[in-house]
C-alpha cells in the first residue's frame, strides 16, 4: 500500500507539473498531503512536513540571499564588462556560447556543489542569452547536463555515498569509470554545440542581432543604478564568496547573507536605495523560496511516511531471477529515471545495497552495481529531480518552468547516461 501511494504521489506530481495543470508549489504541497491522508497518516502529517521544511531551510535561506546578492550585482552593472569580453571571445555565435556555458559549468562544478555551479554559471551567462535572444531553457539544460555529468567525480555526493554503502574505497569504485565519464563529458559538449546550432537557426541572421547592453542602449534608470567604479570591489567580493563556499569554512547560507549585506551597503549606502533594490528582487526570491520549502514538505512526507522505503523494496523485488546476472545493466538503465523517485540517501543506502546483494548471488561483483548506479542516480538526474533543492535553484535563476525544464532536459540526461553505460560495457568495465 505504501509503495503504491509513493509511486502514485510521484506520478501525479510529474503529470500535474509537466502538463501545467497546476503550479509546482501547489503540486508539491497538495499531492503528498492527499496521498498521506489516504494512507492514514493524518496525525503525523504536520510532523512530516515540519521535518521536511527543516531539512530544506538552510537551502531556502541561501537561495533567498543568493538571489538578492546577484540581483544587487546585476543592478550595479558588474556583469556587463564580463559579458562584453565573452562576446569578444565567442562572438555572437550561439553554438560557441552554448559550448562555453558547458565548459564554465563543468569547471565550477569541480567543487561538487550543484548549488554553487548554478549560482555562478546562470547569473554570468543569462544576460548574454537574453541579449542574443537565446532561449533560457537551453541555458538551463546545458548547465544541468554539465553539472550532472561532473557530479560523478569521486568527491561528488553520489559516488561518496555509493562507496560508503558498498564499503569500498572511492578510487576502487570510480577509477575504472574515468573513460566512460570522459565520454559523457564529450557527449555533453556535443549536445551543447547541437543546442547552440538550433538556437542559431531560430535567431536567424546573427549579424542583424543587436546586443542590448551597449552604453547607448542602457536606459536612464539602469545608468542611475550602475556602479562602474565599484567593478573591482564587486568582482573581488564574488571571488571571495565563491572561494569561501568551496573551502567549506562557512555554510552557504551564511556566505550569501554576509555577501548580500556587504554588496548592498557598499553599492547602495542610502537606506531608500537599499529598500528599492530589495523590493525589485523580492518577488523572484519569494516565489522560488516558496517552491523550495514546498519541496521540503514533499520529501518530508515521503520519507516520514515510509513511502520511499516501500518503493525501494518493491523496486528490488521487481527484478526477475532470470535477469539476476544483468542487474548492473538494469541498474544503469534505471539510474537516471530513479532520480525522480528516490533521494540519494534512500537509493544508495536503501535500494543499492539490496541490488548489490542480489547481484552477488549470481556471481556479479557488488561494486559493478555501484558503478552503474553513479552513471545516473542523482548525477545526470539530480538537476531535473523534484527531490533536490538544486533543481529549483536552477529553474529559479533561469526563470524557467519546471515542467518545461524537465521535458527538454530529461531526454538528454538519459542519453548521457546511456553513452557512459555503453562505453562501460564495450570496455568491459561493466558486465553485459
Amino acid at each position: 500500500m505504501l509503495a503504491f501511494l509513493g509511486f502514485l504521489t510521484i506520478v501525479l506530481l510529474l503529470a500535474l507539473v509537466m502538463t501545467k495543470k497546476t503550479s509546482p508549489v501547489v503540486a508539491l504541497i497538495v499531492v503528498p498531503v492527499v496521498t498521506a491522508l489516504i494512507g492514514g497518516f493524518g496525525g503525523e502529517l504536520s510532523t512530516f512536513i515540519t521535518d521536511g521544511v527543516k531539512s530544506i531551510s538552510k537551502t531556502g535561506v541561501m537561495f533567498i540571499f543568493a538571489i538578492l546578492f546577484f540581483g544587487i550585482l546585476t543592478d550595479a552593472g558588474t556583469f556587463e564588462p564580463i559579458i562584453k569580453k565573452i562576446l569578444k571571445v565567442v562572438g555572437k555565435d550561439p553554438a560557441k556560447i552554448a559550448v562555453g556555458t558547458a565548459i564554465l559549468a563543468m569547471i565550477v562544478h569541480l567543487d561538487g556543489s550543484g548549488a554553487v555551479t548554478f549560482l555562478v554559471t546562470i547569473p554570468a551567462m543569462l544576460p548574454l542569452y537574453d541579449a542574443l535572444g537565446m532561449r533560457r531553457t537551453t541555458l538551463a539544460t546545458i548547465a544541468a547536463l554539465s553539472a550532472g555529468t561532473m557530479n560523478v567525480l569521486p568527491w561528488g555526493g553520489p559516488t561518496l555515498r555509493a562507496a560508503s554503502a558498498l564499503e569500498v574505497s572511492v578510487t576502487e569504485l570510480f577509477n575504472p569509470m574515468l573513460i566512460p565519464v570522459l565520454a559523457g563529458i564529450a557527449f555533453v559538449l556535443f549536445t551543447a554545440y547541437y543546442l547552440g546550432r538550433k538556437e542559431r537557426a531560430l535567431i536567424g541572421n546573427i549579424d542583424d542581432v543587436e546586443i542590448s547592453m551597449t552604453d547607448e542602449q542602457i536606459d536612464e534608470a539602469k545608468q542611475g543604478l550602475a556602479r562602474p567604479k565599484l567593478f573591482g570591489f564587486n568582482i573581488i567580493l564574488i571571488i571571495v564568496a565563491i572561494a569561501t563556499l568551496i573551502s567549506g569554512k562557512l555554510p552557504p547560507h551564511v556566505v550569501f547573507m554576509l555577501a548580500f549585506a556587504i554588496s548592498l551597503t557598499v553599492n547602495y549606502p542610502k537606506v531608500k536605495d537599499q529598500r528599492e533594490r530589495i523590493d525589485a528582487h523580492a518577488k523572484a526570491a519569494l516565489m522560488m523560496a516558496s517552491i523550495l520549502f514546498a519541496a521540503g514538505s514533499f520529501t518530508g512526507i515521503l520519507k516520514g511516511s515510509g513511502m520511499i522505503t516501500a518503493m525501494a523494496e518493491v523496486a528490488v523485488k521487481a527484478v526477475p531471477v532470470s535477469l539476476g546476472q544483468h542487474i548492473p545493466l538494469i541498474t544503469g538503465l534505471a539510474s537516471m529515471p530513479a532520480s525522480l523517485l528516490f533521494d540519494p540517501d534512500s537509493f544508495y543506502f536503501g535500494v543499492m545495497p539490496v541490488l548489490s546483494s542480489a547481484a552477488g548471488q549470481f556471481g556479479v561483483a557488488a561494486v559493478d552495481v555501484g558503478r552503474a548506479a553513479i552513471l545516473g542516480q542523482m548525477t545526470t538526474g539530480f538537476p531535473v529531480s523534484p527531490l533536490t533543492g538544486s533543481t529549483f535553484l536552477l529553474i529559479g535563476l533561469t526563470g524557467v518552468d519546471l515542467g518545461e525544464h524537465q521535458k527538454k532536459t530529461i531526454p538528454f540526461a538519459f542519453l548521457t547516461t546511456l553513452v557512459m553505460l555503453v562505453v562501460s560495457i564495450v570496455l568491459g568495465i561493466l558486465p553485459f
